[in-house]
């Protein structure tokens, strides 16, 4: 991840959780420009991220809500598209494993839990991480419709030929 700048960051040690950490992340303008940038909205007007961090019997567990007012593009008429969103979010992580161990871990569940390194856990991209989740891949203002283009009846180089050709006969 070194040499990667992400949009929005807010970094807890592992060893200053505890018992657990509820943090309240609203970024500022300036890091809402960055966010709405690296998610290609048209505007981010309010983010904020409500986030608990504890510790879990197979790691830790990162729990908690998103709320933004945000703008996405349409994608057939280009218009800005107002979207509110309100989403709680739950995810489990559990520290890397040292790559020269000889443990093999084997988890049975569907959901593998996200690796922490470094011993800290960035908030914050977690938080830009499920706004992004929410988000309509293909946002499209109701009612909008793509029309298909007719296709020309022939496509042919004699076609034109054809068109050129009086028509003597008749």
């Amino acid at each position: 991840m070194s040499g990667v700048t992400l949009p929005y960051s807010e970094p807890v040690r592992l060893h200053q959780v505890g018992a657990g950490v509820t943090r309240r992340l609203e970024p500022d303008a300036a890091a809402r420009t960055r966010i709405a940038k690296a998610l290609d909205l048209a505007s981010l007007d309010r983010f904020v991220a409500e986030v608990t961090l504890a510790p879990a019997p197979a790691g830790w567990r990162l729990s908690g809500r998103v709320r933004a007012s945000l703008a996405q593009t349409c994608g057939i008429t280009l218009e800005p598209l107002p979207v509110e969103i309100d989403a709680p979010f739950a995810l489990s992580l559990a520290e890397a494993v040292d790559e020269d161990s000889e443990e093999i871990v084997i988890t049975l569940d569907d959901e593998s839990p996200d690796p922490i390194e470094g011993g800290q856990v960035d908030l914050g991209q977690y938080a830009v991480e499920q706004l992004a989740l929410q988000l309509d891949p293909f946002p499209r203002k109701p009612g909008a419709e793509f029309v298909q283009p007719p296709e020309p009846a022939e496509i042919s180089p004699f076609a034109v030929l054809k068109q050129l050709r009086p028509d003597d006969e008749g």
